[in-house]
This record gives C-alpha cells, structure tokens and sequence, in this order.
C-alpha cells in the first residue's frame, strides 16, 4: 500500500470524487463545462494529496498539499454555481459542502504540519 493510501483525506477525497461522477452522470442538466471542470478539479485534489506523500522535501510536500487545497476551493467554487443555477437541491449541494469543509481542514493541517 502506498503512504498516501493511508491517509483519511485521501479516501474520504475518494468517496467525493464517486459522488461527484454519480451525481454528474444522473445530471444532464448540469452545464458540460461545470461538468468538466467539477470533475477535473476532483481528481485534482487526490492527484496532488498522493504527489505531495511521494515527495521528499517538506516544501516540496506543502507545495502539493497547497495545490489540492486550491483545487478544493476550486469544486466549493463550482458546486456554488451548480447550485445558484437550481442544477442541484439545497441537501446536495450541504452534503458536499460539508464533506469539502472536512477535507479542506484536513489539508490545512498537513499544510501547516509541513512547516515554513
């Protein structure tokens, strides 16, 4: 098992992505660049969390970790837009929603544990 399998934010990051690709393919409605980009900035997170555990140095580390914080902004961001546009119901867009909150304090704390 690699490192960043281990991790609690990578799989519920995991989880997320599947709901997010479940939720899209029942979702026609959704804008296909939404779509895209919800999708792409998903699998972002988890790529750069386990590119970040295969890096040696801490700032090499905290880089990554950065980045997949970024790209979970970047799915609050569309998720926001999905749900404005009445593509999405109000306990959808809070299940995400708090899912993102979890992993974005459990990024943080892998951020600021990488020090400098």
């Amino acid at each position: 098992m690699f490192d960043f399998e281990k991790l609690d934010v990578y799989q519920l990051s995991r989880s997320v992505i599947a709901d997010t690709f479940r939720l899209l393919g029942k979702r026609n409605a959704v804008d296909y660049t939404l779509r895209d980009q919800w999708k792409r900035a998903s699998v972002s997170v988890i790529l750069n969390l386990a590119e970040g555990t295969g890096r040696m140095s801490r700032a090499d580390k905290k880089h990554f970790y950065v980045m997949s914080r970024s790209s979970l902004f970047e799915c609050v961001a569309v998720l926001e837009i999905i749900h404005s546009c009445g593509m999405m119901s109000q306990v959808e867009k809070d299940e995400f929603y708090g899912k993102y909150e979890q992993i974005s304090k459990m990024l943080l704390g892998m951020i600021r544990g990488q020090g400098g």
